[in-house]
């Protein structure tokens, strides 16, 4: 006789998931806590976006002249940062995820429960706070601002008019963490800590922008949800524009390249979405021009760490 299923540590779901494929009990290996924990945690974190942020700020720090040492603080206050942000995010939507029956989300799914992603988000917060204020009182502040926003959209930001502000204030406060660490304690300069927001906020509209009806039908009725699929296509390409109007006025070399790299891809960016914005509504969605966007803020960061020297 089979053994009653485990009850879902998130209650019942009232979706309606396909059916796994039945596999045949001598096949099925149960796996260990030990790996399956770590493995689910591994995923829960947001891994691309959380190493994205890490090795950019790094990188900040690098080409800001830091010293090696310092530069090992701040990738682990940024690293133990963006991990409790990543956890706590999907503590928070555990239960929604699992109503939208998503199988990829390792605490929706059951493959680790809400309450040890909780424990592993406010860990990784302890451990962050005093991580960051090693860098300096003024620098930490800046950097527990941009940990703090991130937590602020997790728990309830995202789903008002104002779910592209932490990403704005977040982002921005990069530069001042990285120019206030630095001997004297420097203002950033003004131009990185508005390219900063504005990439944040883009990172906003591109990461909100395949979940949009997805997240109507949850109830989620933040900036995006609320402008529509349409007016993000629109919208999408103008922080990163923004943004490269503030790096581009660079003196010849490496950067002066990047920069007119930067300027023809988003011309072709702002192009390429007002005519795939304009198109029928039944045809499928060109991708190019979101490549087009994605290429821009990559563009864009290199700029913005090619000219970490000059941030303070």
């Amino acid at each position: 006789m089979r053994p009653p299923d485990r009850p879902h540590p998130l209650g019942p779901s009232t979706a309606s998931p396909t059916p796994a494929p039945r596999v045949p009990a001598r096949a099925r290996r149960p796996v260990p806590a030990v790996v399956r924990v770590p493995a689910a945690l591994a995923r829960a974190c947001h891994p691309l976006p959380t190493v994205a942020v890490t090795v950019l700020v790094t990188a900040l720090a690098v080409t800001a002249g830091r010293s090696g040492p310092d530069c090992a603080v701040v990738a682990a206050a940024v690293l133990t940062g963006q991990l409790s942000v990543g956890w706590s995010n999907d503590a928070v939507d555990a239960r929604r995820d699992l109503r939208a029956g998503r199988a990829d989300k390792p605490v929706a799914s059951g493959a680790v429960s809400a309450r040890t992603a909780w424990v592993a988000a406010w860990s990784a917060l302890a451990l962050c706070v005093p991580l960051s204020l090693v860098c300096g009182a003024l620098a930490g502040a800046a950097h527990l601002v941009f940990v703090a926003a991130g937590w602020a959209y997790n728990l309830g930001v995202k789903a008002t008019v104002w779910s592209w502000l932490p990403y704005a204030a977040g982002f921005g406060a990069l530069p001042a963490f990285i120019a206030l660490g630095s001997p004297g304690h420097p203002p950033p300069a003004w131009w990185a800590v508005g390219a900063a927001a504005l990439l944040g906020v883009g990172a906003h509209l591109a990461d909100a922008l395949p979940d949009i009806d997805e997240d109507l039908r949850a109830g989620v009725r933040g900036g995006p949800q609320r402008i529509g699929p349409t007016g993000v296509r629109l919208l999408l390409p103008l922080p990163p524009a923004a943004a490269t109007a503030l790096l581009v006025p660079v003196p010849p070399g490496p950067e002066g390249v990047l920069g007119r790299v930067a300027v023809a891809l988003v011309v072709g960016a702002v192009l390429g979405g007002a005519v795939a914005a304009g198109r029928r509504t039944d045809r499928p969605r060109p991708r190019g021009p979101f490549v087009a966007v994605v290429a821009v803020a990559a563009a864009d960061v290199a700029l913005l760490v090619a000219r970490g020297a000059s941030i303070a």
